[in-house]
């Protein structure tokens, strides 16, 4: 805090040059005290910068209304002067109660010091310095009012605003007053411009954190949005190969899978011995099936997959429609609410419904087949009947020899059904069906159950 030497005599009340008496020094002391008392008040009032210049020019004028008593004190910066300080004003009121400027019980000498120091004449108004019988001096106005002070607030050498006090007659302003409210007026100007480049700092600060904060979301968008371009890259390029390889099965693999079935029918037919006959048969039978896994393929091949996910119901109607031979109709019948099961479980009964459909169409020479999806209570079941030449007795046996030991893996299909049923806990039956053929039954449990189940003692045993 920088104060003036002349300040420092006025403050303290010692002079060189001047003799001391008791009753002088008792006056200096009490003088003194109420300076100390009224510079710790400042300098409280002072560092309230960062609370904002509301905060700050508040405590100054009640640090000048505590200091000298006042009925009334008046704040104010001129117009133009610290253009970022607010507010521009404030008065004081008896008891410290703030009033508003523009409230008509203003005394009239308030009102017209608040407009001049507005208007930056307020540092012109008729006023003198004025010297005491010991030489100190303080402002006051040209009628050398001891009740009223008012004290211009310098910011680089220019008046920016003033401060001004009146007090009741029971109280007279002397030179040491005006000394501290000199102090006050010289610290508080850059005080306010101190704390209004805080608010402004803050301000900037916090809009730059926005700006941080929005910069930071738009390079993750953009980063996102770099990824999804990669990925939509990498999944044309993959689709653009899959669909090469697809042509690829369908325009060669395909055919002369087709043209090697034909020329063994043509065998076959020409064909006397009846060993020979079958064996050509089920050559034919197998050149069948490769074909059908080929169109299989080739569909998945084309298949793009950005739908997700499909549901159990979905897919069995997807291969009903798509996947199976022309030759052979299917329907699929849904009883009950769909529950969803884990995706592992529904691939697996997918490709139960597969294998089944597949057998009634290559080895039962079915014409229908119905696929039957049923939720129940606390089980799932999926049945596939059809109206072909099998014989559900064959079947269970060639299950238990294929379990045993399959040493051509011919009946691999009926394998892979068991052992998936299995696997997800579940039980797997064959018997008649209603339309004269085969009809392959897999009951799930839709609670998880304790242990995976084996092949039913029905399909085991042809009961």
């Amino acid at each position: 805090m920088s104060v003036d030497h002349h300040d420092l005599d006025q403050l303290t009340g010692i002079r060189s040059g001047k003799p001391s008496f008791y009753i002088e020094y008792l006056a200096s002391a009490e003088r003194l005290r109420r300076v100390i008392h009224a510079l710790d008040r400042i300098s409280r009032a002072l560092v309230r910068t960062t609370e904002g210049p509301g905060t700050l020019v508040r405590s100054v004028a009640e640090a000048a209304a505590e200091h000298l008593t006042a009925h009334w004190v008046v704040f104010a910066l001129a117009e133009g002067a610290l253009p970022e300080a607010a507010p521009r004003h404030l008065v004081l009121g008896p008891q410290g109660t703030e009033v508003d400027a523009a409230d008509p019980e203003l005394p009239p000498w308030v009102t017209a010091h608040l407009d001049a120091v507005r208007s930056g004449e307020g540092h012109t108004h008729e006023a003198v310095d004025t010297a005491d019988d010991d030489g100190t001096t303080g402002t006051t106005d040209a009628a050398h009012d001891p009740h009223h002070l008012h004290v211009p607030v310098h910011l680089d050498g220019d008046v920016v605003g003033e401060i001004v006090a009146w007090t009741g007659a029971e109280r007279a302003i002397d030179a040491t007053d005006a000394s501290v409210l000199r102090v006050l007026a010289s610290q508080t100007a850059a005080a306010l411009q101190n704390s209004a480049l805080h608010q402004r700092t803050m301000r900037l600060y916090g809009e730059a954190s926005r700006h941080a904060e929005d910069l930071a979301a738009r390079n993750d968008q953009l980063q996102r949005t770099r990824d999804a371009l990669t990925v939509a890259r990498q999944r044309e390029v993959l689709d653009a190969e899959r669909h090469r390889i697809a042509r690829e099965l369908h325009d060669s693999v395909t055919q002369y899978a087709l043209s090697a079935g034909m020329q063994i029918e043509v065998v076959r037919s020409e064909m006397r011995d009846e060993r020979q006959r079958e064996r050509l048969e089920t050559a034919k039978a197998l050149t069948r099936r490769a074909v059908e896994q080929l169109r299989s393929a080739i569909y998945a091949l084309n298949h793009s997959g950005d739908r997700g996910p499909q549901s159990l119901p979905a897919m069995l109607e997807e291969l009903s429609t798509v996947h199976m031979p022309s030759d052979l109709r299917v329907e699929v019948r849904l009883e009950g609410r769909p529950v969803a099961l884990s995706s592992g479980a529904e691939r697996s009964l997918f490709r139960v419904a597969g294998e089944a459909l597949f057998n009634a169409a290559v080895h039962a020479e079915a014409t229908v087949a119905v696929v039957r999806l049923a939720y129940r209570k606390d089980r799932l079941v999926l049945s596939v009947s059809d109206d072909g030449t099998g014989d559900p007795e064959h079947v269970r046996r060639s299950l238990r020899v294929a379990a045993a030991g399959d040493l051509d893996g011919s009946h691999r299909g009926l394998v892979n059904m068991a052992e998936r049923a299995r696997e997800i806990g579940g039980t797997l039956r064959i018997r008649r069906a209603p339309q004269g053929g085969i009809r392959v039954e897999v009951g799930v449990p839709l609670c998880p159950s304790p242990a995976p189940a084996e092949i039913s003692e029905e399909a085991r045993n042809g009961s």
